[in-house]
């Protein structure tokens, strides 16, 4: 009998973690680029338009959502409404930090909005239009953002500049 109360309650765990699962999704990152003021993400630019519009779209207030931190501003309802459903499908690449500065291992919380690329149906943001461009022409920049990001990333979450970046 004890077994059978066992697997009743191992089933019975794995149906929780698969509930928890579904009501809060993987998270694309645990850091956003806000910049150096606010809690606004990608500067206020709708991050869905990227994809749907395929241009830098800046959002609004009025169609805001708060998600891992940072306030996420959207040109419509509607885009506020898909980000909702997949979140980590359209944030940006490494918390919205400039890609191409992952890519060489730093940290550059300047990005510009316009300055962007879907590579792989993934954004990823950078400083400046070069180096958007160079990091969609040199596919070895995409290669080392994502060998530096986890270094990078624990940079961004330790104690002391935490508070710095965010």
């Amino acid at each position: 009998m004890k077994s059978d109360n066992w697997k009743s309650g191992v089933a019975g765990g794995a149906a929780l973690i698969l509930m928890l699962a579904a009501v809060n999704p993987a998270k694309a990152e645990d850091v956003v680029n806000t910049g150096y003021f606010g809690d606004v993400a990608i500067k206020g630019y709708d991050t869905v338009a990227y994809f749907t519009e395929h241009k830098a779209v800046k959002g609004s207030e009025k169609f805001a959502y708060h998600w891992l931190g940072a306030n996420w501003y959207f040109s419509s309802a509607e885009n506020r409404e898909i980000f909702t459903r997949e979140p980590v499908k359209y944030a940006p690449q490494y918390g919205g930090y400039c890609a191409d500065g992952v890519s060489a291992g730093t940290i550059t919380t300047n990005i510009d909005p316009k300055a962007w690329r879907i590579i792989d149906g993934k954004l990823y943001l950078s400083y400046d239009p070069g180096a958007a461009e160079g990091l969609e022409k040199n596919h070895s920049k995409v290669i080392s953002s994502q060998k530096y990001w986890p270094e990078v990333k624990r940079t961004l979450m330790s104690a002391g500049t935490q508070k710095d970046w965010q």
